[in-house]
C-alpha cells in the first residue's frame, strides 16, 4: 500500500509537521510519499531518501517536482500534460492549521481522495477548545471549569493560579501559567498574538495527566497503552517539540483496571462516530479518580506511534476500512417538473 504523508500548511504549527512526518520513515513499512504543502500552500512532491528538516529550512524544497490536486488525487506534469501521482490513501500529518481545522479535509472530500485524518466536522470540535468543551459535555466526558474570551472583552479573574490558552492552536503555543494579576494582562496579551478568542481554566498543581490514543476499525476500538506523560509543572513548547519526533515506545501508565476502563470509556465516547476515519490522541486529567478531558489530538505528533505496540498494522487497517459516504443522486426531477407544470 503507498502512503503519501500530507505535511506542512499555513499554519503556526508548520515545523513541528515537518517534524513529526520525517519520523514516519522510521515506523511505517509502506511505500511512503511525501506531499508539502508550503506556506503558500503550493504543494511538492518530497524525495522520500532525501526529505531532511534542513530541505524545506533553506527552501531547497523549491527544487522538487511540483504538484497539483484534482479529482482522484495529486498530478505533477509530464511530457503528455499531467499525471496522476500513485498512491493509495493520504496520511493527513499537517498539525494545526489547514491539518486540524477541516481545510484539507474539505479538500480532500470535494476530489474524492481517501484519507486518514479527521473530517469537517471532528475537526471543527476539536480544534477549538470552546467547542471541544461543549462537545464532552453533550456525551457525558467531564471538563475543566473554564472562562471563554475574546479579543477587547474585559477580563476578570479573582482565583489564581490559572492557565491561559488560545482557543485554535496546539502544541502549548500562546500558553501561559499565570500566578497574579499582574501576570494575567501580559499572559492575555501573548495569547491574542495567535487568536481572536482564549479560554482561561484553574491551574491544577499536581494533578495526574494520562493520554490514551486509538481508532476505532468496523465498530472496534483498538487502543494504545496509556502513558503517564513526563511530569513538569507545564509541557512548552520545546519539549512538545521533540515529543513530536518520538519513535521509540513509551512506557504504560502504572494504574488500576478501574481507572484504565474509566479513561478507555471516556474516549470511546468522544471518539463516537464523529471521529471515524481518524487516529486520534486524548489527554486526560484525573483529579481524585475522576476523569477530565483537557485535549483531543486528532492529529497527534508522529501519529502517538510510540504508544502502539504494532502502530504500521493498525495504520494499514485503518486505511482499509475508511468511512465512505453514500453518493448522491442528482435526476433534476423536481426541475423538470417544474418545467412540466409551466408547460401546461
Amino acid at each position: 500500500m503507498k502512503i503519501a504523508i500530507l505535511f506542512g500548511g499555513s499554519s503556526y504549527e508548520h515545523e513541528i509537521s515537518i517534524v513529526s512526518s520525517i519520523a514516519m520513515k522510521e515506523v511505517l513499512k509502506n511505500q511512503i510519499i511525501y506531499i508539502f504543502c508550503d506556506q503558500y500552500r503550493d504543494f511538492f512532491e518530497i524525495p522520500h531518501k532525501t526529505i531532511t528538516s534542513k530541505l524545506f529550512s533553506s527552501g531547497e524544497y523549491k527544487k522538487c517536482d511540483k504538484l497539483t490536486i484534482g479529482k482522484n488525487g495529486f498530478f505533477k506534469k509530464s511530457m503528455l500534460g499531467q499525471k496522476l501521482l500513485e498512491l493509495d490513501v493520504v496520511l493527513n500529518l499537517t498539525h494545526g492549521g489547514d491539518g486540524e481545522d477541516g481545510v484539507f479535509a474539505s479538500m480532500f472530500e470535494f476530489f474524492n481522495i481517501p484519507y486518514i485524518g479527521p473530517r469537517v466536522e471532528a475537526c471543527s470540535v476539536s480544534s477549538h477548545k470552546f467547542l471541544t468543551k461543549g462537545y464532552a459535555s453533550s456525551v457525558d466526558v467531564k471538563t475543566i471549569d473554564y472562562v471563554f474570551y475574546t479579543k477587547g472583552d474585559k477580563i476578570e479573574i479573582s482565583t489564581f493560579p490559572v492557565i491561559v490558552k488560545p482557543v485554535r492552536l496546539g502544541s502549548s503555543i500562546g500558553v501561559s501559567i499565570v500566578k497574579s494579576q499582574e501576570e494575567l494582562e501580559y499572559a492575555c496579551d501573548v495569547a491574542f498574538e495567535f487568536d481572536d478568542a482564549i479560554i482561561i481554566e484553574p491551574f491544577i498543581s499536581g494533578v495526574k495527566e494520562y493520554n490514551l490514543a486509538g481508532t476505532k476499525i468496523k465498530d472496534e476500538f483498538h487502543f494504545s497503552i496509556i502513558e503517564e506523560p513526563q511530569k513538569v509543572e507545564f509541557l512548552d513548547f520545546d519539549k512538545k517539540y521533540l515529543d513530536f519526533s518520538r519513535t521509540s515506545k513509551a512506557l504504560e501508565a502504572d494504574i488500576s483496571k478501574e481507572l484504565q476502563e474509566k479513561i478507555q470509556d471516556a474516549f470511546k465516547k468522544l471518539y463516537n462516530t464523529l471521529f471515524e476515519g481518524s487516529l486520534i490522541r486524548c489527554d486526560f486529567f484525573v483529579v481524585e479518580n475522576e476523569v477530565f478531558i483537557n485535549e483531543i489530538n486528532s492529529i497527534p505528533g508522529s501519529m502517538a506511534n510510540y504508544l502502539f505496540s504494532d502502530f504500521n498494522a493498525l495504520l494499514n487497517s485503518l486505511a482499509q476500512n475508511l468511512p465512505s459516504k453514500k453518493p448522491i443522486t442528482i435526476n433534476y426531477e423536481y426541475v423538470n417538473k417544474i418545467h412540466s407544470c409551466k408547460g401546461k
